[in-house]
């Protein structure tokens, strides 16, 4: 069996890095995510990543409770700029090349993002970390992964969850959800499934993007997705 994408992009939740602290950001969680990146880049993959930022704060939940919702989205931004940097250590830690490439500008501490810089980046092996979302308030990291994924033409999002892909409830309260491992972008939008937001999912419908849903607890499913084992749950066009 072939290498079935060539070229992918990650999405990564900050709740993710907090592992079972549940917050912050946990050391062996990043190491471990690091080193199953390493494999994958071994198979000569081209790795974007697009990460969250709701292990250090959450715009939507700070502005639910009163603050003005682009501050508080500005806020959440700058806190996925912490997690991307948090990752490129530890991916450099597992002897990949990498680049944060930032939607607001902060030179200091990364580049800014340019689309033909950040496509010449993957295709000389580095893995490429976008950070700060799409660099405007009242759009997630969930649409930033989506418009990051299309401009780069990626041939599929890897969206990392704590369950084994999408259910027809949350798993985690209903142990009778049932497990829907081929869906359609309309069937994800009318069933109010929570994939990702409305907007990534209709970019994605735009773009006839695929999007494999899937468990990132499980070592090696990143790999055996790239390799074409149907892992998780997928969601793309009629066949």
């Amino acid at each position: 069996m072939g290498i079935l994408y060539q070229r992918v992009l990650l999405k990564l939740s900050g709740e993710a890095l907090a592992g079972e602290m549940g917050y912050g950001i946990d050391p062996l969680v990043l190491s471990r995510i690091a080193g199953e990146l390493r494999e994958v880049q071994d198979l000569g993959i081209q790795m974007a990543i697009v990460i969250g930022g709701g292990n250090i704060f959450r715009g939507l939940q700070a502005a639910a409770e009163g603050m003005d919702r682009a501050t508080a989205d500005y806020m959440g931004m700058l806190a996925t700029v912490l997690n991307a940097l948090a990752l490129q250590d530890a991916l450099e830690k597992a002897g990949l090349i990498t680049r944060v490439c930032s939607a607001i500008e902060m030179p200091a501490v990364a580049e800014q993002y340019i689309r033909r810089r950040a496509i010449r980046h993957l295709e000389k092996g580095r893995v490429v970390i976008f950070a700060a979302g799409t660099g405007n308030p009242f759009f997630t990291t969930d649409t930033a992964a989506a418009l990051r994924a299309v401009e780069i033409g990626a041939e599929v999002i890897l969206k990392a969850t704590k369950v084994d892909g999408v259910f027809s409830a949350d798993p985690m309260i209903e142990p009778t959800a049932q497990h829907l491992p081929r869906l359609t972008y309309i069937e994800v939008l009318n069933r109010g499934l929570k994939v990702m937001d409305t907007t990534a999912i209709t970019m994605c419908m735009d773009n006839r993007l695929p999007i494999v849903v899937f468990n990132l607890g499980r070592r090696g499913n990143i790999g055996r997705i790239l390799m074409g084992e149907p892992i998780g749950s997928t969601v793309g066009a009629l066949e």
